[in-house]
């Protein structure tokens, strides 16, 4: 090989060389801020007004997580539209890890929740109660679906707005008891419970979490809880499937994420959240309030939602739920 042939191959490795190391550069960047993470403060959103099960969720892990990963976790109420306006806000969000929603169950709008978010741990299952104002005769199921067929739609049915818990569980009763109650749709389970208080509404399918310190004070009459058994933080209350054989239902909270939000850091919240339902004292807090624990991978987060999703998907036709 002449000595200029031999230069000219050396040139042209060495610029394949720096194609290729300059080809590399922009990664580095994105896995050190992904290992790094998070760097500045992290903003969670709930879809729901303060003082209702989502509300005081997210800001019990929002706690945890500042103190495991060493900044601030900002919760951010965005109340409207069942939690949709929350999580479209965050659907659009730059995919980095510092805009998360504290998702549950919704009536989809305008995205689809698998195809734009990603999971990235589950905290809770919530247990909800079915609760009464103490001006309602009724002391049990029976006598409450006796007392709402002798009254059609006199009884106001509060909600915590359209797809939520509250609202899904308390159409399921009417589906399954053929009563007329009337469905009072508010921002959040926090701005439901005062018109249930002062007897505005007379009936709620809350979440124990939020109702149970009026239940305790005896501001609030529970009837029946919606889980499939009886719960442990209220013993002597029955199931309403005792009454009402094959009612059930349980709610959730977990985190979520904009789509093609990085690996390392959807893994590195996965972990800080399932470490933090590890702690006894976290634990002990979230089960005083009614709220079992609950474990996941992202992957397992994921084919949960989707089952979920896909049992309430039926009530939701048959009550005709819209989010508005």
């Amino acid at each position: 090989m002449k000595r200029s042939d031999a230069m000219m191959t050396l040139q042209r490795r060495d610029i394949l060389r720096a194609i290729a190391s300059a080809a590399a550069l922009p990664a580095l960047p994105r896995a050190a801020s992904a290992l790094d993470y998070p760097t500045r403060p992290v903003h969670l959103i709930s879809g729901y007004a303060a003082g209702g099960v989502v509300d005081i969720v997210a800001r019990l892990i929002g706690a945890q997580l500042s103190e495991r990963l060493g900044q601030t976790f900002i919760v951010e109420d965005r109340p409207g539209v069942g939690s949709n306006l929350a999580t479209e806000l965050v659907a659009r969000a730059a995919p980095d890890g510092y805009s998360l929603l504290l998702s549950t169950l919704y009536d989809r709008l305008n995205f689809d929740f698998i195809r734009d978010m990603a999971p990235v741990a589950t905290i809770t299952h919530s247990l909800n109660v079915m609760e009464v104002h103490p001006s309602v005769p009724a002391k049990t199921v029976p006598e409450f679906i006796a007392y709402a067929k002798a009254n059609p739609g006199k009884i106001n049915m509060a909600s915590a707005g359209q797809g939520s818990s509250p609202h899904l569980y308390g159409e399921l009763f009417k589906i399954m008891t053929g009563i007329d109650l009337v469905t009072v749709q508010y921002r959040g389970g926090g701005p439901a419970l005062p018109d249930l208080l002062a007897g505005q509404c007379q009936v709620m399918f809350d979440s124990i979490v939020s109702s149970i310190a009026h239940i305790r004070a005896g501001r609030l009459r529970p009837l029946a809880v919606t889980s499939a058994n009886r719960a442990s933080v209220l013993p002597d209350v029955p199931a309403v499937a005792e009454f009402v054989p094959g009612y059930e239902g349980t709610g959730w909270q977990g985190i979520s994420a904009p789509k093609n939000t990085p690996v390392e850091v959807v893994e590195k919240l996965n972990q800080a959240v399932n470490a933090a339902l590890a702690t006894p004292d976290f634990t002990a807090r979230l089960k005083d309030l009614g709220a079992e624990p609950f474990v996941s991978s992202p992957g397992e987060f994921a084919r949960f939602n989707a089952d979920y999703t896909e049992k309430w998907a039926k009530v939701i036709r048959a009550a005709n739920i819209r989010a508005e």
